[in-house]
């Protein structure tokens, strides 16, 4: 038997394989005494088709002999060429979107994942599964994207485990549930703390992850102590993917205390390192977040801000990032444009921004719609940046509960007042306060005198 077939023997599951021989054996009309051709037992034959006896490999050789199958059909489910049809079919897949082509990916995905699950490759089928989610997410279908890495994380271990957590907890946190999106990293961190992985590259960014997700809540301390203890341990790694990740996250809790002169070299060091690898999405979404800090700075550098948000949209466009990710950039490019003094184009390109968005990310849609009031609003349009402050109202009233919604709507808040709509802008601050957990104590203290 060759080396990795032996390999394959010791490691195959004793159920699956007991599966096929008899599945073999019945579509080849045999009885067992037959299968058995008077090497081994009836008894024996017995064993290994119920998964109670790992045969040994000359044994096995004899049976897939008489049964005329490879043997690494009998190891795997398929021959060795269809093993290597279906990885390479995953391969194109994976290739498909990391360059942006997520209908194909899907297409492949769905395809090769349906073989691996026939052929029960549980390694393929892990595979498949984790492919086919992430191209889900990449068209803006987190509902299926979540429910296959669900299933991912309650059944696979080891850097798949991993993998998944990461991509789960990034899509429970963009569809605002950021309690999962904690709660499911935490977890998967706990069940790896013993298997060695936990000093894996991999094992860094599930931290900076979860690190994202507390930094959305508000709970900005927590986020800062997992991310200065990720940077060490990347450090150790001298990985640069998870090096890039913890200053990452450091710059966007900087920037989240105000403190934008401290948070762009770390963000831009982050972009040094990130550039070293091949995760083309995260640089775009690193370059946005750099471009929204440039805007921020004072006096705001405004061509330096175009320059990353222009790049990161080409490199959006070739990646597997999600519509969300190049709505968030449409909006940052609007508001680089009507910073830039041109509000026309402002309004075109948050008007894409919106509809981007579609039914799903009603912050930023709410974004893109405070963008267009404000680009209306130098034009002198006030009646038309009411309206579109008014829609921006809507759609945040539709989205979840935490620090980036909080602010949009004291925003909001500030806008309303200038262009007049005094009792919008009064329930905006309110909005603001009850986003932040805040609420008013004056009707307990009239209930208490009364």
């Amino acid at each position: 038997m060759h080396p990795t077939n032996a390999e394959l023997l010791r490691s195959v599951d004793l159920a699956d394989l007991g599966a096929r021989v008899r599945a073999a054996r019945v579509a080849r009309g045999l009885t067992q005494t037959e299968l058995a051709g008077g090497e081994v037992s009836v008894g024996y034959i017995s064993r290994i088709e119920s998964g109670a006896r790992r045969p040994q490999p000359a044994v096995l050789t004899s049976i897939a002999g008489r049964l005329r199958i490879p043997v690494e059909q009998l190891l795997r489910g398929v021959t060795a060429s269809e093993y290597d049809e279906i990885r390479l079919g995953l391969d194109y897949a994976e290739l498909a979107l990391e360059s942006g082509e997520a209908v194909e990916a899907e297409r492949q995905a769905r395809e090769h994942l349906a073989r691996a699950e026939q052929a029960s490759l549980a390694d393929l089928t892990d595979r498949g599964r984790y492919l086919l989610a992430r191209a889900l997410e990449a068209l803006g279908d987190l509902d299926g994207a979540i429910t296959e890495l669900e299933r991912l994380t309650t059944e696979t271990s080891g850097l798949v485990l991993i993998q998944s957590g990461i991509a789960l907890s990034r899509c429970y946190r963009e569809t605002g549930d950021l309690a999962l999106a904690v709660e499911i990293g935490e977890q998967i961190e706990s069940q790896i703390a013993e298997t060695g992985l936990g000093g894996s590259d991999e094992a860094v960014q599930l931290s900076v992850t979860v690190a994202a997700a507390y930094i959305e809540r508000g709970d900005l301390n927590r986020a800062n102590r997992i991310c200065t203890a990720a940077a060490q341990r990347a450090e150790g790694l001298d990985t640069p993917g998870a090096r890039a990740g913890a200053y990452w996250n450091s710059s966007f809790i900087m920037a989240e205390r105000g403190d934008v002169k401290a948070a762009l070299p770390l963000a831009s060091r982050a972009l040094a390192l990130l550039a070293e690898g091949r995760d083309v999405r995260n640089l775009a979404r690193l370059r946005i977040q750099i471009g929204q800090l440039q805007l921020r700075i004072d006096p705001p550098d405004v061509e330096a801000a175009l320059d990353h948000l222009t790049r990161a949209r080409e490199e959006l466009a070739s990646s597997s990032a999600s519509e969300v990710d190049r709505a968030r950039n449409e909006v940052a490019l609007a508001q680089a444009y009507l910073a830039s003094g041109d509000p026309e184009l402002a309004l075109t390109t948050a008007a894409a921004a919106r509809a981007a968005c579609g039914e799903r990310a009603n912050q930023v849609a709410a974004e893109a719609m405070v963008v267009t009031g404000q680009a209306h609003a130098a034009h002198g349009d006030a009646a038309a940046a009411r309206a579109s402050y008014q829609d921006a109202v809507m759609l945040l009233t539709g989205a979840g509960a935490d620090r980036s919604a909080a602010q949009l709507w004291f925003e909001l808040a500030d806008l309303l007042e200038d262009v007049g709509d005094y009792d919008a802008a009064r329930e905006a601050y309110r909005s603001a306060a009850a986003t932040s957990g805040l609420v008013s104590r004056r009707s307990s203290r009239q209930t208490s005198r009364a």
